[in-house]
Order: structure tokens, then sequence, then C-alpha cells
């Protein structure tokens, strides 16, 4: 299992009137907007921005960065023999599958793994 990315996840009410400093910041732009559920995401460089009223970012702050790997199932092995506790098992989702975890110290963290197209796309190429 490799990890392919980290994203630090970054909380706004409005993505749009976000993103322009995070360019300016990253020189970047966007290379993934998405809607999930009731929220806008958005990944420029090394964050992940996370947009929507306050009651839908909620339903997502129990973890503080998401990491893309390789394979999911190789990495949920690792977790549960670290003793951390599978918060949500493996769902699919827009960009492939992922769940979350809490490790052993506490530490929440959703882990992504990206179907193929994306990974070729932003990662391989």
């Amino acid at each position: 299992m490799t990890i392919l990315r980290t994203y630090a996840r970054l909380w706004t009410d409005d993505l749009d009137h976000a993103l322009p400093l995070l360019e300016e910041l990253t020189g970047e732009q966007p290379h993934l907007r998405l809607d999930f559920h009731a929220v806008g995401l958005a990944a420029i460089g090394n964050f992940l921005v996370i947009a929507g009223s306050a009651e839908e970012r909620a339903k997502y702050e129990h973890a503080s960065a998401t990491v893309v790997v390789d394979d999911l199932d190789a990495l949920q092995e690792t977790l549960v023999s670290a003793e951390a506790t599978i918060t949500t098992p493996v769902t699919d989702g827009p960009t492939g599958r992922f769940l979350y975890a809490r490790h052993a110290d506490g530490a929440g963290v959703e882990y992504v793994e990206w179907n193929r197209e994306l990974v070729g796309r932003l990662i391989r190429a």
C-alpha cells in the first residue's frame, strides 16, 4: 500500500470565494472539483476545500486530513492491525472508494482509493 497524495482540509461557506486566494498561493487551478451530498469539494495544491453550511460541513469535520492510497483493502488491514477503528466502512464515492478511520492515538483520517481515471490523470501524468 502506497500513499499517493495527502490533503489538508480547509472549511468554508463558499467555495468560489475561497478558491482565488488558494489559486494565488499555490500557483495552480483546482485539479478536482465536485459536489458530494450537500457539500462542494475542490482539490488545489495540497488542500481539499470543503464548502457548505456549517451543519453540512460538521458531518465531515471528524477527519483532519484526506489521504489518497493505491490499495484501500491493504490499508484497512494495516489500520486494523494497528488498533485503529474504522468509523465509516469502505464506501463507493464519486472519485472511487473511501473509508474513515480513527487511529489508536485519536487522529481521524479519511482514506480514499481513487478510480483509475483519476490516478492516471492526477498521479501518473
